[in-house]
């Protein structure tokens, strides 16, 4: 049975990935960054596709980062991204979807486009919220 896995970078640029695990691990199929809104309608078509059993969002948590460096503009931002993390929890429990709140640091994130490419085999355009939304999928065994 084939299971969807969707990473979801938070942020004003959602980054939304979609991995395809065939019992091989997150394979590709879909790498972009949308609008928090525009995420939640892909999002909802997929459940619709594949049903809400087989689909499961890996989302970062930035809640759970203690770290930061930066000015005030920075953790303004940051607090936006904690904010949005908190919508996306929010609303999949209110449309009881299948998600994982994933901590940061167990995220491989921050990968430049030539790296990206090499350890995913992902040739489209992509950009580093697009990228760290993929490697919460890309090669994660379902757990769900």
């Amino acid at each position: 049975m084939t299971k969807i896995l969707i990473g979801i970078d938070t942020g004003v640029n959602t980054g939304f990935a979609v991995a395809a695990d065939r019992g091989n691990g997150g394979e590709l199929q879909q790498v972009e960054s949308l609008s928090i809104t525009q995420a939640m309608e892909k999002v909802k078509k997929l459940i619709e596709k594949w049903g809400n059993e087989n689909v499961c969002l890996y989302i970062e948590d930035a809640r759970q980062r203690t770290w930061f460096t930066g000015g005030r503009e920075k953790a303004q931002g940051v607090g936006s991204v904690k904010r949005d993390a908190q919508i996306w929890e929010d609303w999949c429990k209110e449309q009881c979807i299948n998600f994982n709140m994933i901590h940061p640091q167990n995220n491989s994130t921050k990968y430049k486009a030539p790296l990206f490419k090499k350890i995913t085999g992902w040739v489209g355009r992509t950009n580093e919220h697009a990228r760290d939304a993929a490697m919460l999928v890309h090669r994660r065994f379902a757990r769900f």
